[in-house]
Order: structure tokens, then C-alpha cells, then sequence
């Protein structure tokens, strides 16, 4: 099993566009093209929006991404959403490899 932790940085005063567009147009779509969501969080502090999600492997993970990012529905919301300008100033991936079996997210 493989996770990546993806970390986005919103440019200022965008947290709250980058919430939405994550709930409303990205998670929904992530069933469409294999990636499976484990989880989604907001740093308390900064807003910064980090999820997590999960592969059999990375062969898995690269056709998901790749189906994701020709997805015609996610480049049109993603147009529409930064009509006035980018909203992310840097994204992160982080790759994961578990080292225990027993915990739950395994």
C-alpha cells in the first residue's frame, strides 16, 4: 500500500476558495478516477489545506493522477475557480510507506 500526503499552500486570503473547491469539486471527483481519499484536514493555524490519500501501488497512483488531471470536469471548475487569479502558491507530495500493519489506516 502506498499514501501520498499532499500539502497546498494558498496564496492570502484564499484558505476558505481552496476548502471549497477541494470539497466540492476534487474529493467528489477522486472515486471517479481510483484515487481513494483516506482523509482531509486544515492546519489550525494556517488553514493550509493537507490530505491523504491511498494506492495499491505506484503504477496505481500514477494512472489515477494522470486520469485526474485530464479530467475535463476538473479543468473547467478549476478555470472557473481562479478566474480571478491562481489560489494555490505551492502544493507538496509526499510519498508514504506504513511501518506498521495494525494500525487502522493500513
Amino acid at each position: 500500500m502506498l499514501y501520498e500526503m499532499r500539502v497546498y499552500e494558498h496564496l492570502d486570503g484564499c484558505a476558505e476558495l481552496v476548502r471549497q473547491r477541494f470539497e466540492t469539486e476534487v474529493a467528489t471527483r477522486f472515486p471517479l478516477h481510483g484515487i481513494e481519499l483516506v482523509g482531509a484536514f486544515t492546519d489550525a493555524e494556517t488553514g493550509m489545506l493537507t490530505y491523504l490519500t491511498r494506492f495499491p501501488d505506484k503504477a496505481a497512483s500514477d494512472m489515477a493522477w494522470a486520469s485526474f488531471g485530464s479530467d475535463s470536469g476538473w479543468l473547467a471548475a478549476k478555470a472557473a475557480s481562479e478566474v480571478n487569479g491562481p489560489l494555490i502558491a505551492k502544493q507538496r507530495k509526499t510519498v508514504l510507506n506504513p511501518v506498521m500493519s495494525n494500525l487502522p489506516i493500513s
